[in-house]
């Protein structure tokens, strides 16, 4: 039972999907996935997987919805491994209208288990991710709450991340690839900007429009930015300027109050 604010009543966060909400149109992928995972990587390696995003929260939308999954491999993952995940992606997205897109990140058990990565991919499955096969491991994580800990090892890395992504922006000259980028930025700008305020207002939720009306009670001089890039997070073809606007003003101020608020994500190997 959630308090109407993705958490539970002591305050934990409560896992936001669930099998029984994936609807009967996608319930043809979510299983061609399954079978297609334990295909390729079997039970000596497959420890794990899991879905995340709109179709679990029974949200996603025919036609417009991506397929994003996390694969828990009992060793870590090769560049082989990736190149086979990029394979499933492609095949799924060309056998089901359903989808427009799919992803699948693949990580090792030890690193999902790690102290590192406690506040940041270990939350992100025992919160944001949905069994689909394997032992769960939220089993073997602790209970989270909406913490500036949280929010700094989740998103506090922007700042970092900003040079290569108007490098990728530069390098994008297709409309194709503008569109995927732009779809790209505009989430992880609303899901910072979110997660920016998120201890301030004591709750959790995965939904873009609710994520920037929670920002704009904070920063209401920023809201309208940050609705454009919602906006364009849904539908990014129809903003193709956009892409260049975000990256030169709204992110390098996200950044710079990240830091400010949180501090920065810990470095990664």
């Amino acid at each position: 039972m959630t308090n109407g604010t993705g958490l539970d009543r002591d305050g934990y966060f409560v896992r936001e999907g669930a099998l029984d909400r994936v609807s009967a149109r996608f319930a043809p992928v979510v299983a061609q996935l399954g079978a297609r995972l334990t295909d390729h990587f079997g039970p000596d390696r497959l420890h794990s997987s899991y879905l995340f995003g709109s179709i679990p929260r029974g949200t996603a939308v025919a036609g417009v919805s991506d397929l994003d999954a996390l694969v828990a491999l009992r060793d870590e993952p090769t560049d082989a491994d990736h190149a086979a995940a990029r394979g499933i992606e492609a095949e799924l997205d060309a056998a089901y209208w359903q989808i427009d897109g799919a992803g699948l990140l693949l990580f090792g058990v030890d690193r999902l288990l790690s102290e590192l990565e406690r506040y940041d991919l270990a939350w992100f499955v025992a919160c944001l991710c949905t069994p689909l096969g394997g032992p769960d491991l939220a089993a073997r994580l602790p209970r989270y709450r909406p913490t500036s800990l949280l929010a700094r090892e989740t998103n506090g890395d922007l700042f970092r991340d900003l040079p290569g992504l108007r490098e990728k922006a530069a390098a994008a000259t297709t409309e194709p690839e503008r569109t995927r980028l732009t779809r790209g930025v505009a989430r992880r700008l609303v899901r910072t900007g979110f997660t920016l305020v998120m201890p301030r207002w004591g709750g959790w939720t995965s939904d873009l429009a609710q994520s920037v009306e929670v920002f704009a009670r904070y920063y209401p001089a920023h809201a309208e930015r940050m609705r454009a890039a919602a906006r364009a997070a849904r539908t990014p073809a129809a903003y193709p300027k956009l892409l260049d606007e975000l990256l030169d003003d709204l992110a390098p101020w996200l950044a710079d109050e990240y830091l400010t608020v949180h501090g920065a994500k810990a470095p990664r190997p």
